[in-house]
């Protein structure tokens, strides 16, 4: 059979049988992924593959796989506790650099995802928040490593969810009144989706508020991502569960405050509890749907007639006022990636080739430090003056580079 046949992904396939898949994949990518990229990533990841089988990590470390069990680690046996502690050893191995501990385990991450797209594993552990809590912060010595949308970036975005939602909600608001109600349906549905995927790019990119502070984290649940209730449109401000662990109001600028009014008139959910930004994932919705239906008393072929009426489940939730969660933030790098491949955004990046959800605050950051200095910026990104100015260092040395020819050129003119 060959290597590559879908029915060998399973979870029980060794760690080490994926590695070469993956790294021919990173080789045939563009920008050159091939040559050092593919080295230092095969490099990390026979790394990571000795620690899971127990032979990294100190004499009393004995691996991923329990003891009285005689084989190699497979995908069964990974999941983000166990990201978590590779993150734990990475970050304990004191003869690393604060940066060279980030990239080390963004190699793991980035075959991770891939993993998660060819079926190895249900969902991106790595990217999980619990499993990067141990990773040191970012030391700021490698900027580039780290996405900032720019502003041609940011306009491509933009104005491709603008005029795609724009598109949805007219074909829908200008069906003819005869049109069958379950197409009806699905004018509306799509022009949900459409106007919730605009104001969710159009948050990212104007407000700078971190990904994880606007949508829900399985993991954490005080963050259970934002809801109409926290959200006051016409004073232009949003409360959030901050990265300090306490609540604090967020600024809605101007070019955010038209799509969430928009999209708000469109879904007009039951109560002001609703999530601002719903998952739209049929199966989660389903469930969803039956559980809370069966849990009203109603019966199971009842519940059957109701979901036939509705050209899809969210629709029902929307009526029935049954509450589905906020989507992940895993969640949202997936719609990112789906828009900045259909915007045809164009980008070169060293780790990301989608705008990133955290890279449209740090597109936001650099605006901000280049037009109103540190100050102002360090309190719209809700961080210290010193770590934006840690963050931002490029950009003062810019300037200051700047400032150092401009003298230069007139020492010259006055030897003249």
């Amino acid at each position: 059979m060959d290597r590559n046949t879908p029915t060998e992904r399973t979870p029980l396939t060794s760690l080490s049988e994926s590695f070469e898949r993956y790294l021919q994949d990173k080789g045939k990518g563009r920008g050159g992924d091939g040559g050092n990229y593919r080295r230092n990533a095969a490099r990390e990841l026979e790394r990571f593959a000795e620690w899971a089988a127990g032979d990294r990590g100190g004499d009393d470390w004995t691996g991923i796989v329990p003891d009285d069990v005689d084989c190699d680690p497979t995908f069964e046996d990974l999941d983000e506790r166990v990201f978590r502690e590779y993150a734990r050893h990475l970050a304990g191995d004191r003869g690393l650099k604060q940066n060279t501990v980030q990239t080390y385990y963004r190699y793991i991450s980035a075959w991770c995802g891939w993993c998660v797209n060819e079926g190895y594993l249900e969902a991106h552990y790595a990217q999980r928040a619990s499993a990067m809590a141990p990773l040191p912060e970012d030391d700021g010595r490698k900027p580039g490593d780290q996405q900032a949308w720019t502003s041609e970036q940011r306009h491509t975005l933009t104005r491709y969810v603008d005029e795609r939602a724009r598109d949805a909600v007219e074909a829908y608001t200008t069906l003819p009144q005869d049109t069958d109600p379950l197409d009806k349906q699905r004018a509306r549905y799509a022009a949900l989706k459409a106007a919730r995927d605009r104001a969710l790019v159009f948050v990212l990119a104007y407000t700078a508020v971190r990904v994880g502070e606007l949508l829900r984290d399985p993991n954490d649940p005080r963050r259970r991502g934002v809801r109409w209730e926290d959200l006051s449109i016409e004073d232009g401000s949003m409360d959030v569960y901050r990265k300090k662990q306490q609540w604090d109001a967020a600024s809605l600028p101007d070019p955010v405050i038209s799509p969430l009014r928009s999209y708000r008139q469109l879904m007009d959910p039951a109560t002001e509890r609703w999530p601002v930004f719903p998952t739209f994932d049929q199966r989660t919705l389903a469930g969803l749907v039956q559980d809370e239906l069966a849990e009203r008393g109603e019966r199971p072929e009842t519940i059957t007639e109701r979901r036939e009426e509705y050209a899809r489940d969210l629709l029902l939730a929307l009526d029935g006022d049954i509450r589905p969660p906020s989507i992940t933030t895993d969640g949202a790098r997936s719609i990112l990636q789906r828009l900045s491949k259909e915007g045809e955004v164009d980008i070169v990046h060293p780790k990301h080739d989608y705008l990133a959800p955290h890279g449209g605050r740090r597109g936001m950051g650099e605006v901000l430090v280049r037009a109103f200095g540190y100050t102002v910026a360090a309190r719209y990104l809700d961080n210290s003056e010193e770590m934006v100015r840690e963050r931002y260092s490029h950009i003062e040395a810019g300037e200051l580079g700047d400032v150092a020819t401009e003298a230069l050129d007139e020492v010259d003119h006055l030897g003249k």
